[in-house]
């Protein structure tokens, strides 16, 4: 009888959104951000987690070792057994994310093999991880107007293919000032908010 009673007020709850999986509580985080939405979604699906303390760190710079393993944990997680690893990557805490990036060819690395784990991400970086994750999906690509944003001309030649993806797709939007700042290091506030896009089915 209790069982029953509370999966009864629990759907209540749920036509009025009350009964939502753990709500994600931040310190750092006062709930009535742009990114609140997102940054909850994100850490209820177990794609982002907190920092150390307890808070999320919504301004706090993304590496690439954080990108690889967001897009990993989209995928489940996966084991790897690539031969080829990232060798600055392989004994690292992002080792296995690292080598299924590879693997997938959802990560490239540098020039001299490495991947650089904790290099920080510009904004057209991280929109070129988001375009080979799609092309690893075998999803249909797009290509935006980037003439619509005043600094379209600072986005590098070899980004701007995956830069018109991410406009294409709704995943990356312009600022108030009608700019992308495609040099501008990416934060974890827009990460979340990235990735809370991708998997919104684009209307229309």
């Amino acid at each position: 009888m209790k069982k029953r009673l509370l999966s009864l007020l629990c759907a209540l709850a749920l036509t009025t959104g009350l009964c939502r999986a753990a709500k994600a509580k931040y310190p750092d985080i006062a709930g009535d951000e742009w990114f609140v939405d997102a940054v909850e979604d994100m850490t209820e699906k177990g794609i982002m987690t907190g920092l150390e303390g307890g808070l999320f760190g919504p301004y706090e710079p993304v590496t690439r070792a954080t990108v690889i393993t967001v897009l990993w944990r989209l995928e489940g997680s996966p084991a790897t057994d690539t031969a080829d690893p990232f060798p600055d990557a392989e004994e690292d805490w992002y080792g296995p994310q690292a080598a299924w990036a590879k693997e997938t060819g959802v990560a490239s690395g540098y020039d001299d093999g490495s991947f650089g784990g904790r290099d920080l991400v510009t904004k057209e970086q991280l929109a070129c991880f988001l375009y080979r994750y799609a092309q690893y999906k075998q999803e249909p690509l797009a290509s935006g107007a980037l003439g619509l944003f005043r600094d379209a001309e600072a986005i590098s030649p070899w980004a701007e293919e995956a830069v018109r993806h991410a406009v294409g797709v709704g995943i990356l939007k312009g600022n108030d000032k009608g700019t992308l700042e495609p040099q501008g290091i990416a934060n974890r506030a827009a990460l979340a908010v990235m990735l809370q896009r991708m998997q919104t089915p684009a209307v229309g």
